[in-house]
């Protein structure tokens, strides 16, 4: 049987559970929210990560029998296309999860949760989050491929590339956004739900520490737009909130943070969300 880690892994289980006011109790306390957040925003939250935690708890019970995933054939996955036609994971993510080129077009994954890896899998497979280039890859997958690359991925410790650094003020100011957020526009801060420095909340919440700018910037873009995975819904809320400048910030302070640091906690805490 599975456990939750962390914080958010405790208050997800006693969500699940139908214990809504507790969930509520510890957003409130986790980290700074902002002042002056409005009940209703926190109520909005809790019933977010709340289906988060459903959503955990549905996939992680365990089969009869347990089958463990299987990382050194997850490489091999990694490294071959598993159908005609269908892109190999090493395509475009390298075979360590850093990307293959290094610009950010393909995201950083090694390292992020197991769980949190199959989820996206299974949202590409299913519809609810759209890509014309991971869907077919993702349908080609049997559910021991997904076990088994997810777990791979997970289990890596890849270097970080060199990057130039940008302006320092645009730092700042995704800094200050990711820490603390805006009280008088209700905006949380990005480390409420991803955890202090982005090292990420396995297994639902993924790192952002270290994520190229790029990708990072894409995706609020694509909330922002309504053209991302309808959940979590929080996602979309925070991104609607943020102009460019506010984006292009976030993105660039989070790809700066020292990330070696926050990855060696990260692999270990992902590593322990294996099923």
């Amino acid at each position: 049987m599975l456990k939750a880690t962390g914080a958010i892994g405790a208050s997800m289980l006693s969500s699940a559970s139908g214990a809504a006011a507790p969930m509520a109790e510890i957003l409130e306390g986790t980290g700074p929210f902002g002042a002056g957040m409005s009940r209703t925003r926190i109520s909005a939250l809790a019933a977010t990560m709340a289906s988060i935690g459903a959503a955990w708890v549905a996939h992680a019970q365990p089969e009869s029998p347990i089958r463990q995933p299987d990382p050194g054939r997850g490489a091999v996955i990694a490294a071959q296309a598993v159908a005609p036609g269908v892109l190999a994971c090493a395509q475009c993510h390298a075979r360590n999860g850093a990307g293959s080129d290094g610009s950010g077009a393909f995201p950083r994954i090694a390292g992020q949760s197991a769980w949190y890896l199959a989820k996206q899998l299974r949202d590409y497979a299913s519809g609810v989050r759209l890509n014309a280039v991971m869907a077919p890859i993702a349908k080609a997958l049997s559910s021991d491929d997904i076990a088994d690359v997810t777990a791979y991925y997970a289990s890596v410790n890849a270097p970080y590339p060199p990057s130039a650094r940008p302006d320092p003020a645009l730092i700042k100011h995704g800094e200050q956004l990711a820490k603390t957020g805006n009280a008088a526009r209700e905006l949380q801060s990005c480390d409420n739900c991803h955890g202090p420095g982005g090292a990420g909340e396995p297994p639902a919440i993924p790192y952002l520490a270290g994520q190229y700018a790029r990708y990072i910037a894409t995706q609020l873009t694509m909330w922002q737009r309504g053209l991302r995975d309808k959940n979590p819904d929080a996602m979309a809320d925070v991104a609607k909130r943020l102009d460019t400048q506010e984006i292009a910030a976030v993105a660039a302070y989070f790809q700066q943070v020292d990330a070696p640091r926050v990855a060696a906690r990260q692999l270990t805490r992902s590593r322990g969300s294996l099923p």
